[in-house]
């Protein structure tokens, strides 16, 4: 209809969160999120997980307790994020009727799964606060990755706001 914004991508309902994704864009979501679990499993040390795990001790004389801190907890912390990428592994998978409900459990491993995806994504476009998606020509090389960006964006934005309302 027009002068009607579209349903966002994510809406409360009595039962919990409705995902208004169409299968391409779930089945897409997926995908990132097998990779984002691929890349979580994979040997320590990929540079794509830095904005994942960030510094505990940002100033240069607590290196030692940084790296302490990362020894001590990583596994821990790799661990709690595959936990959640198992918690919402089947809920999105492409249906052919209708839109997938996810529990409020499911909805906060959805937000921490697609906010690692974009995480890992923001870190290989290097994106910063100043992105602006304006300035990106469709003559950019990573036009497409810049779209999937912002797309994510807007996911997990309208995650955020069904989860407050």
């Amino acid at each position: 209809m027009l002068g009607r914004p579209p349903k966002p991508a994510v809406q409360r309902t009595r039962r919990g969160f409705r995902i208004n994704l169409d299968i391409e864009e779930r089945d897409l979501i997926n995908r990132l999120l097998d990779e984002l679990r691929s890349l979580l499993t994979a040997p320590a040390g990929d540079d794509r997980l830095r904005r994942l795990f960030p510094s505990a001790y940002h100033q240069p004389q607590d290196r030692e307790f940084d790296e302490e801190f990362r020894r001590l907890m990583h596994e821990d912390l790799v661990a709690s994020r595959i936990a959640g990428l198992d918690v919402i592994a089947d809920s999105l998978r492409p249906t052919d009727t209708g839109h997938p409900e996810l529990t409020e459990a499911q909805m906060l491993a959805f937000l921490q799964a697609l906010n690692g995806v974009r995480l890992v994504l923001g870190t290989i476009l290097d994106v910063s606060e100043d992105h602006d998606m304006d300035e990106i020509g469709d003559d950019h090389p990573m036009v497409g990755e810049y779209h999937l960006y912002d797309f994510l964006s807007w996911v997990l934005d309208s995650s955020v706001r069904a989860l407050q309302s």
